[in-house]
């Protein structure tokens, strides 16, 4: 009798062990769906009547609240052919800011309902983004630490994303794919990826420089991994691409509007929300001010922020050097570094932050591999999922309450 229990557990191993990858990370994502489903419920069962969404909001309510919103507009009023100009005389906030790609596509799912289709798009987005992360990790890692960085990403503190209307599980779906592609040199699919995800969101600079540095790391280690001249062709070709996708909507917005700066005047828009005297786009600078603001802010010397600034870039590029991170291959890594430089170049650090940095999730394959340790992080990704949403989604009422 004894025996028993421990037999019916070893069946129940044996069985999950003999389902299909792709079905045992369709019952991670939807379970961890369920997870957020109810965090999402019992948040809005407590919504004061003074959030941005009311007192007892529904899940629809959420799924088409904040940017949402903006990506509604793009679907059926398209990009403004003038930019809207405040009392300042500085362009406001406008649709030119969010891409096509997510906003047409939801409209299709949704045979109708634009809600309904974007709610489809995201679920099924992250779910591609789960195998694809799977994939991608388990050519470097084994298959438990594969499948937990699912388990964390799928539960991770910002995976409301998976069920609201937000590009970014879309784009993520991309981003797995592309470095899925790139990591097992499947150079076509990355000419199709690489439009999609440009106008999808912002990014794909990023992953121009990602092809860049790639290509040099190949040439370095030419003798240990050798690097065919159609190889180099195509590395070039889809840099080419990407940079000419990465800079497209800027001129394309400018054509539209008569303005030639108008796509980084209307990403000025929300930044100058923070600091008003910005007169144009300059790279790095939002970092750079951002340091001494958010010091004073906290009523702490403002070269304090500088401080902590430096230590952050620091502390972030050690961790790349990490046993864990190295582990998990040069195209992780390689993308790890160019869109934390893309972020330092073009980013303003604010209530967006941590969404901006959902574009690392391959890094969950770094996380710890003990038992005690992976129940740990996921506790803690749960209680981070509870701490966004309610702040974003239950209250939304403060500056610092945006997603």
């Amino acid at each position: 009798m004894a025996h028993h229990p421990l037999t019916r557990t070893a069946r129940a191993g044996a069985a999950w062990r003999a389902w299909p990858v792709a079905t045992h990370i369709a019952a991670i994502y939807v379970l961890a769906r369920l997870a957020t489903t109810a965090i999402l419920l019992l948040v809005a069962a407590s919504s004061p009547a003074d959030s941005r969404f009311g007192a007892d909001p529904t899940l629809a309510d959420y799924v088409l609240g904040w940017d949402a919103q903006w990506y509604w507009t793009v679907a059926f009023a398209g990009y403004p052919s003038e930019l809207p100009v405040g009392e300042n005389g500085v362009a406001g906030e406008n649709a030119w800011a969010f891409m096509p790609v997510y906003a047409h596509l939801a409209n299709l799912a949704g045979f109708g309902s634009w809600g309904v289709g974007a709610l489809i798009v995201s679920l099924v987005a992250g779910y591609v983004a789960c195998l694809a992360l799977h994939a991608l990790l388990r050519r470097r890692i084994d298959e438990s630490a594969a499948t937990w960085a699912v388990v964390l990403f799928a539960n991770a503190p910002l995976a409301a994303l998976f069920q609201v209307g937000y590009a970014e599980s879309l784009f993520l779906a991309l981003l797995m794919c592309a470095l899925l592609a790139l990591s097992a040199r499947r150079w076509g699919w990355l000419y199709l990826l690489i439009p999609l995800m440009g106008y999808t969101r912002p990014g794909v600079l990023a992953f121009a420089l990602l092809l860049g540095l790639y290509g040099i790391h190949r040439r370095l280690r030419r003798r240990d991994d050798p690097l065919p001249a159609r190889e180099v062709g195509h590395i070039l070709a889809l840099g080419a691409l990407a940079v000419v996708v990465g800079f497209s909507w800027q001129v394309l917005a400018g054509i539209a509007t008569g303005v030639p700066d108008a796509y980084l005047q209307t990403e000025l828009a929300w930044r100058r929300g923070w600091i008003p005297d910005i007169d144009a786009f300059v790279p790095f600078e939002g970092w750079i001010r951002a340091a001494p603001f958010w010091a004073s802010l906290w009523g702490l010397p403002e070269w304090v922020g500088s401080v902590l600034l430096g230590m952050l870039i620091a502390g972030a590029a050690a961790a790349l050097f990490a046993p864990s991170v190295r582990r998990l291959g040069p195209e992780v890594r390689l993308w790890a570094a160019s869109y934390l430089l893309y972020l330092l170049a073009v980013f303003f650090p604010q209530s967006s932050t941590f969404r901006l940095l959902v574009p690392l999730s391959p890094l969950w394959g770094a996380a710890p591999r003990s038992r005690w340790g992976r129940g740990i992080v996921l506790v803690l990704c749960l209680a981070g999922q509870w701490l966004w949403i309610a702040a974003m989604y239950g209250s939304g009422n403060t500056y610092w309450q945006v997603p």
